[in-house]
């Protein structure tokens, strides 16, 4: 049995088995993930081509990590040693031009596919979120914050040309700017979640979040070489989402967007990613917390 999309007549998008049909063809094409559970679906492919299957207004949230194109055969500092900063083919740049119209494919397609009161969390550095940022603005997204995710733990910069490098860009938008979007304002003030294991002040959250990069424990199964905290997706996912959202990751990566799904409860889960060594380290992750779940019920 595959799962696929569709959309209920008066009712809202779910996510259950059935064919999807490739937009503009009247040939159908079955979607197959790799992993698949009620709530969640794992895609290993191109994310155009599999969100191009994916009905108009289906998505209430997306993360998007996309490429940073750093790889670049320059060096970084690792654990304290020296190492290459290339991380994969997949984040070559192929030229400023290429590299925004890439950002503008999948911004676009992203757009379609939100529902109107829907929003996007993009991440990125500065080689890459000024294109994104840019590119909401001229999709028509309205910005809603710019995150500042300081990581106090952050590498040195070996090459001592510059600043050393100690934060991430995260920019919210929603789709349309005179619809209500979610933010769980209270939740995000009083600071207590229940994963949470200590109360923060009772003040509003200001836009720069210190949170360290991830602990080994979020690497038992597999490391990915842009692999976010869980606790900054869990505050993303906390904050812009209720339970019986659908959540994509279009860039899923280490996973992290989902498992922080599976942690904050109740929430639907696609990632898709073009690296099944990646995708199958999620589901692993995923399992994990299913296996530790069910010791307790």
């Amino acid at each position: 049995m595959e799962y696929t999309i569709r959309e209920d007549e008066g009712k809202d998008l779910v996510m259950e088995p059935l064919i999807a049909y490739i937009a503009g063809n009247n040939t159908a094409t079955s979607i197959k993930p790799v992993y698949k559970t009620e709530e969640t679906a794992l895609y290993n492919g191109d994310c155009l081509k599999i969100m191009a299957r994916f009905p108009d207004n289906y998505v209430d949230m997306i993360f998007a990590d996309p490429p940073y194109n750093l790889s670049n055969d320059g060096i970084t500092c690792h654990a304290g040693k020296m190492v290459s900063v290339n991380k994969g083919k997949w984040d070559k740049s192929d030229g400023f031009d290429s590299d925004v119209e890439f950002h503008e494919k999948w911004i676009t397609e992203c757009r379609r596919i939100l529902k109107p009161s829907g929003t996007i969390w993009i991440s990125g550095t500065s080689h890459s979120i000024y294109q994104c940022g840019f590119l909401l603005q001229k999709l028509g997204f309205h910005i809603l914050n710019d995150i500042a995710w300081f990581k106090p733990n952050a590498a040195p910069n070996l090459a001592c040309t510059t600043f050393a490098h100690s934060h991430e860009t995260l920019l919210w938008a929603k789709k349309d700017r005179k619809a209500k979007h979610i933010f769980n304002y209270d939740k995000m003030k009083s600071g207590v979640f229940k994963e949470d294991k200590m109360k923060m002040p009772d003040k509003q959250m200001r836009s720069v979040w210190s949170i360290p990069t991830p602990p080994p424990e979020e690497k038992t199964f597999g490391k990915h070489p842009t692999q976010k905290p869980l606790a900054l997706l869990k505050r993303i996912v906390a904050s812009s989402t209720n339970e019986g959202c659908l959540i994509l990751d279009p860039f899923n990566g280490g996973g992290t967007t989902g498992i922080a799904a599976k942690m904050v409860g109740k929430r639907m889960y696609i990632g898709i990613d073009l690296e099944k060594e990646y995708i199958d380290m999620t589901a692993n992750r995923l399992k994990a917390i299913a296996r530790q779940a069910n010791l307790f019920t």
